[in-house]
């Protein structure tokens, strides 16, 4: 770098950034060519993953462009500094809350069962409500639309005309809209 250093002295600024500039870039291109391909397969062995360990590499050779006394290191010292900052990458890339997102288990997990709480407590509150009906009201209200039976079935069942199943019917689910949203169930 001292014949570098000479050959700056007369120059004009500008012109000096990219006498140095190309120098650093034959320097790391040097760097690349001598350690490159001991330092992928070094990161591969850290990453198993190709597109991570091409990121490693562009990311380390970055830190030691943007250092330029790593370029003038001697070949051991400067592969145990590459090897040294692509390993703290690979360290940090598992440390961060990119690789700590949560992956989907395959299919079903065995002995998951899923929540039912809301299913329960619906249940109970229906429940609830269904007994604050009349006998006549409940019993319609049950026929329809738990045993999934029709009007004409269940005055048959229940020997009543079809006129007072609908009413009762009618005046069944009016009672338990009423009783659900005094439980704050609906609006």
């Amino acid at each position: 770098m001292a014949v570098l250093d000479q050959a700056l002295a007369g120059l004009h600024w500008r012109e000096a950034v990219k006498v140095m500039t190309r120098a650093s870039d034959e320097l790391l291109s040097t760097l690349f060519e001598c350690h490159g391909g001991a330092l992928r397969r070094y990161t591969h062995s850290l990453t198993l993953n190709a597109a991570l360990t091409e990121d490693i590499v562009q990311e380390t050779m970055l830190r030691a462009w943007q250092r330029p006394k790593v370029l003038e290191l001697d070949k051991d010292a400067a592969q145990a500094w590459l090897f040294t900052v692509a390993r703290r990458l690979v360290i940090d890339d598992a440390r961060s809350a990119r690789s700590r997102r949560e992956v989907a288990a395959p299919g079903e997990v065995e002995g998951a069962a899923l929540d039912r709480t809301d299913a329960v407590l619906d249940s109970i509150m229906v429940a609830d409500a269904l007994a604050s009906l009349s006998d006549h009201h409940r019993q319609i209200v049950v026929y329809a639309y738990f045993a999934g039976q029709s009007i004409p079935e269940i005055s048959r069942r229940l020997g009543i005309p079809e006129g007072t199943a609908k009413s009762r019917l009618h005046y069944g689910l009016r009672g338990l809209r009423l009783a659900l949203q005094e439980r704050g169930v609906t609006r």
